[in-house]
C-alpha cells in the first residue's frame, strides 16, 4: 500500500505542472495582437521621417567636394641630396615629391622598370649607390631608400 500511495503522490504534482504552463500560454497570446496594432502606428511615421534626413546628407556631400586639400609644409620643404643621389637628379634642393618624380623619370628614361613584374625596378649603377647597393628594389622600398639620402 505504501508503494501505491508514492505512486499516486508523484503523479498528482506531475498533472498539475502541465496545466500552469498552458494558463501561462494563453495570457501571452492574448497580449499578442494588442501590441502587433500599436506597433503598426509608430513604424508609419518613421518612414516619413527617414526621408527628411535624405535630403540633408545630400547637401553635405555637395558642400565637401568644393574644399580642396592644402599641402602638406614637410613634403614642399626643399632637401638637398647627397652626392649619389644627386648624380641621377642633380644636386639643387627640391621637395621630397619633386624628388621623387625625377627618380621616376630616370627608371622610364632609361627602361629600368621591370617588364614582367612592374612593381620592381632593376638598378643601373648609379641607381645601386642610391638602393644601398640592391640590384632589384620594389617601389615601395625605393621611397624609403631615396628617404636615407635627403638632408
Amino acid at each position: 500500500m505504501a508503494t501505491a500511495k508514492k505512486a499516486a503522490a508523484k503523479k498528482k504534482p506531475a498533472a498539475k505542472k502541465p496545466a500552469a504552463k498552458k494558463a501561462v500560454k494563453k495570457t501571452v497570446a492574448k497580449k499578442a495582437p494588442a501590441k502587433k496594432v500599436a506597433a503598426k502606428k509608430p513604424a508609419a511615421k518613421k518612414v516619413v521621417a527617414k526621408k527628411a534626413p535624405a535630403k540633408k546628407a545630400v547637401a553635405k556631400k555637395a558642400a565637401k567636394k568644393a574644399t580642396t586639400r592644402k599641402p602638406n609644409a614637410a613634403f614642399m620643404k626643399p632637401m638637398t641630396p647627397s652626392a649619389a643621389l644627386a648624380a641621377v637628379i642633380g644636386a639643387n634642393p627640391l621637395p621630397r615629391t619633386d624628388v621623387t618624380k625625377k627618380v621616376w623619370d630616370y627608371i622610364k628614361k632609361h627602361k629600368l622598370q621591370d617588364a614582367v613584374n612592374r612593381r620592381n625596378i632593376n638598378a643601373d649603377d648609379k641607381l645601386k649607390a642610391v638602393f644601398n647597393g640592391k640590384k632589384t628594389v620594389s617601389m615601395f622600398e625605393m621611397t624609403k631608400l631615396i628617404s636615407g639620402h635627403l638632408k
